[in-house]
């Protein structure tokens, strides 16, 4: 895979799609405990559509190339090295796609950079209050330190845990080996878990409700794709998030989760090349 050093990270990264696609390309923003392979479906079929795609692996707790132990992992610097990595990749006008945590980075996003995005598109994710929702919220105030991280690894390598509503039971239907391979690097890397226990005290001392105040100015097409099964992320909250913006498209997907990409990724390619022909 590519790699892009940024100042404060080096992200590989995965393109699918033409270079010289008509379309704006589109940015995919996973979250916490995650890589870009959430999105392959997705833009596997974008791309035969003829739309190029750019999927990164951030320094989320299962990215594989560590992050210096300086580095401040909130999610404002998150955001802030989505922006940077915007700009190392001339990705101008790009449609940008979020999840879970991804989502709400990109809620920072279009906060502080909205010139550098020109349509958005959230899948469940994060807003508001639930920044993590119930339960995750609970799991991570007490995953903030190495030790903790450890223990979380142990108990994740064991496919029941894994899959039960403390691991990711609540947001996708099985995928052993992805979810498996999603929490090996914080096992077998010390410098992942200390990575990712940075993140997870940043995570827990703030939400989105001062964000949401401001999200009302962007002003640019938005597209809202939530999976109406989501027992996290619920659709009241999804609505809610498609009512602060002045342009957005609401699309219920009924029976997905969270992970509404790997649940119905047909509905997820249909909103993006559908904002996308908007261009």
């Amino acid at each position: 895979m590519p790699q892009v050093k940024l100042q404060r990270a080096t992200i590989d990264y995965r393109v699918l799609g033409p270079d010289d696609s008509p379309h704006p390309p589109v940015l995919f923003v996973h979250g916490i405990l995650v890589d870009h392979r959430l999105w392959i479906d997705v833009a596997e079929r974008l791309a035969h559509k003829g739309f190029r795609c750019i999927l990164p692996n951030l320094p989320l707790g299962s990215h594989t190339i560590a992050v210096d132990e300086s580095v401040p992992l909130t999610p404002v610097h998150l955001a802030e090295m989505i922006h940077e990595f915007i700009a190392a990749l001339d990705l101008s006008d790009a449609t940008v796609v979020g999840n879970d945590t991804g989502g709400g980075l990109c809620q920072l996003l279009v906060d502080s950079h909205p010139d550098d995005v020109g349509r958005l598109v959230l899948t469940n994710c994060d807003a508001f209050e639930k920044f993590p929702p119930f339960p995750f919220n609970a799991v991570f105030a007490t995953m903030r330190g190495p030790r903790s991280i450890r223990l979380l690894s142990a108990l994740m390598k064991v496919t029941a845990l894994r899959h039960s509503p403390l691991g990711y039971g609540l947001l996708l239907r099985g995928n052993d080996k992805l979810t498996a391979s999603w929490v090996e690097p914080m096992g077998t890397d010390p410098r992942i878990a200390r990575n990712l226990a940075t993140l997870l005290r940043a995570v827990a001392a703030m939400d989105l409700t001062d964000v949401a105040t401001r999200l009302p100015r962007f002003a640019k097409p938005v597209t809202i794709v939530w999976g109406m099964a989501d027992r996290c992320f619920t659709p009241s909250l999804g609505r809610r998030l498609a009512d602060l913006f002045p342009h957005a498209t609401m699309v219920e997907v009924p029976g997905a989760r969270t992970f509404v990409a790997l649940d119905a990724p047909d509905a997820v390619v249909e909103a993006i090349a559908t904002v996308g022909a908007r261009a």
